[in-house]
């Protein structure tokens, strides 16, 4: 067996005070958790609640910094698949903009799967913030990633990319089998996620018949942004197994391969998929 955890968090300007805050929750839930274990920490783990020029100014060159040098430390230290949230990594096209990177580390501490989020948050919303522009400092990834954690076939996700269907999709192997393991480290405001965070995880945990682990930032952040915590873990079969619904703290559940093989074996919808659909108008 193995264990999965979902931390979340109350995302301050402050790096160090985020690092630290992180490394107590983690330490925390390992005490009650399998030796196998995936942890996955929200986006912007490391800054948040600050202006998008100060999330650049905090930015690393990928492979060098001490926010990167921190979170292998943590999975070394507490033998762990350690998914960081997302890091803002200076871009190699951009000076003036970074990727949001969600570095995947192993328990030796090697970062050993590197996803930068593709869809940005351009939206508007009726919350105090009002208006979402992810994309002027942020520049957008363009390829997905999926990575073998040993126990698990992991696929990574950002945020808003949960919205996204096809994504998830693309993320199938040859044999059309979904990853055993879905990642989403989020900042969910508070308004959408009052509508369909939940909504969306389950969705996504069914139609790939997988277990999904989504960590969200929550409460009330520096600028007035609010997040809306849940952070959660869903089976296979679309069941919310375990979640902390406000404040700091950590969600955990057991991870059963079996699980997922006896739902597949018995709905096999990776058979039933068509290539291509028509349509007649």
């Amino acid at each position: 067996m193995a264990s999965l955890i979902s931390i979340q968090i109350n995302g301050k300007a402050s790096v160090k005070r985020n690092l630290a805050s992180i490394e107590q929750l983690i330490e925390k839930a390992c005490l009650k958790a399998d030796v196998n274990r995936l942890v996955v920490i929200p986006e912007c783990a490391s800054i948040f609640g600050c202006t998008g020029k100060e999330m650049l100014a905090a930015g690393e060159i990928i492979e060098n910094g001490p926010i990167q040098a921190a979170f292998a430390y943590m999975a070394k230290r507490f033998q762990c698949y350690l998914i960081a949230g997302s890091t803002p990594i200076i871009s190699t096209n951009s000076a003036d903009k970074y990727t949001a990177t969600s570095l995947a580390y192993d328990p030796t501490g090697k970062a050993i799967a590197r996803y930068n989020k593709i869809h940005l948050f351009d939206v508007d919303v009726a919350d105090k913030t009002a208006s979402y522009r992810e994309s002027t400092y942020t520049e957008a990834g363009d390829k997905l990633c999926v990575f073998d954690a040993g126990f698990a076939i992991v696929g990574m996700s950002i945020c808003y990319d949960v919205r996204f269907t096809g994504m998830f999709d693309a993320m199938r192997d040859d044999s059309g089998q979904a990853p055993s393991i879905l990642v989403v480290p989020s900042a969910f405001t508070q308004k959408t996620g009052e509508a369909h965070w939940h909504a969306l995880l389950q969705a996504r945990s069914i139609e790939n018949q997988c277990f999904v682990v989504a960590s969200n930032q929550t409460g009330i952040h520096a600028d007035g942004r609010e997040t809306f915590g849940n952070s959660c873990i869903y089976s296979p079969w679309g069941e919310c197994l375990s979640l902390v619904e406000n404040g700091e703290g950590f969600a955990i559940a057991p991870f059963d391969v079996k699980q997922i093989q006896e739902i597949r074996q018995k709905m096999p919808i990776h058979l039933h998929k068509k290539e291509r659909y028509s349509i007649e108008r």
